[in-house]
């Protein structure tokens, strides 16, 4: 997959500077929609690719996950008593996250429970996402594909480029 990442960095780069050369603008034109069309097609091959790999993750754990419009995959496998999550409050959760391989990132155990106010964008826009669906006292799998993520290039730590995550939370509270 990196691979594919620098060979098409490397095309752009080496379009770009070749085009600035050209003196027809209708070339330069025609030749920009191709590029872009050949990217959008590779966009869509990778998205694909990804949502297989989560498919067959959750295929292979027998997980009945319910799935966004965004793409946000989910299970809540312990209900809670509490209030609703909303934007605007401080969520307080443990969690873990692992990539698909099953390989740790980061959990609570190591770095305490985590807070993020809801709606700020502090966190991953899938975790986000995810927060809004639960009550306190909610235990929940989250799969969010990397769109929803770290993106591109990771977290720069333990997180690789263009990984999808497996978040096992539960809401602590709500302030």
């Amino acid at each position: 997959m990196k691979n594919l990442y620098i060979i098409l960095f490397a095309f752009f780069i080496l379009f770009s500077a070749c085009n600035k050369n050209k003196k027809n603008k209708n070339q330069n034109s025609a030749d920009y929609k191709t590029l872009n069309k050949t990217l959008e097609k590779v966009n869509k091959q990778l998205v694909a690719s990804e949502d297989e790999q989560i498919e067959s993750f959750i295929k292979r754990y027998n997980w009945k996950m319910k799935k966004t419009g965004t793409g946000l995959r989910y299970l809540i496998y312990k209900h809670g008593k509490g209030e609703k999550a909303e934007k605007g409050r401080i969520a307080k959760i443990n969690y873990r996250v692992n990539l698909l391989n099953g390989d740790l990132c980061y959990s609570s155990k190591d770095k305490g429970p985590k807070e993020f106010v809801i709606g700020k964008g502090n966190v991953e826009s899938g975790l986000e996402q995810g927060i809004l669906l639960l009550k306190v006292g909610d235990k929940a799998k989250f799969i969010l594909p990397s769109h929803l993520a770290f993106g591109l290039i990771g977290d720069q730590d333990k997180i690789p480029a263009k990984a999808a995550l497996v978040y096992d939370i539960e809401l602590l509270e709500l302030k």
